[in-house]
């Protein structure tokens, strides 16, 4: 692919801009060769580079750092959401998941609890009022969801929610939020929530 990498040269630092359609692979190998042609712009200077464009997960951020600092002993900011929040979502975009990293949880979740993944998140148990799972890709909950979930918190609308018994007052995928009115939608059992023409439907 072709300029899977760009560089801009700022005065008080350098942007390197990642194609959102590269692969991982072809990432590391267009940034090798560019980061040999930059080594030659770095003398006593240690101008400091920021990374941006495609949302990467964790182990591909420490590839691509470990890459530079092998060339370039130099700072480096990733300029991309870090949280997984509805707040830290920059763009929407579709990926896919029918395989993904997942985490599993044993027990349910109490009032208080959070927990986040950056694949896929399993819940063996419930998850109560007042608890959160959020996960960059699917949430399967094998018990009851009664607090919040948010799969595709990165802004992947592709992601699902599977759940034995929702029972939510609210649920969220990417940046679709579904305001479930408990008096007008009864509980829904053996559920599965998707988005369907940007709206959030439990079938």
């Amino acid at each position: 692919m072709r300029n899977c990498v760009s560089i801009n040269l700022k005065k008080n630092e350098i942007v390197i801009k990642l194609n959102e359609e590269a692969t991982q692979t072809e990432l590391v190998t267009a940034l090798t060769k560019k980061l040999t042609e930059l080594k030659k712009l770095y003398k006593d200077d240690k101008t400091p580079i920021v990374v941006t464009g495609k949302i990467l997960k964790n182990k591909e951020i420490e590839e691509i750092q470990k890459l530079i600092k092998s060339k370039i002993e130099v700072e480096i900011d990733f300029d991309m959401p870090k949280g997984l929040g509805l707040h830290s979502i920059k763009r929407t975009f579709e990926k896919e998941i029918a395989i993904s990293e997942t985490k599993f949880h044993r027990g349910s979740l109490r009032s208080g609890q959070k927990i986040e993944s950056e694949g896929s998140l399993v819940v063996i148990g419930d998850v109560n009022s007042g608890a959160e799972v959020i996960a960059s890709d699917n949430i399967i909950i094998l018990g009851a969801l009664r607090g919040l979930a948010h799969a595709g918190a990165k802004g992947n609308k592709q992601a699902i929610i599977a759940a034995g018994l929702v029972d939510t007052v609210q649920i969220r995928i990417a940046n679709v939020v579904k305001e479930i009115d408990r008096d007008e939608e009864p509980m829904h059992k053996q559920a599965y929530v998707s988005v369907i023409d940007d709206k959030i439907i439990i079938e």
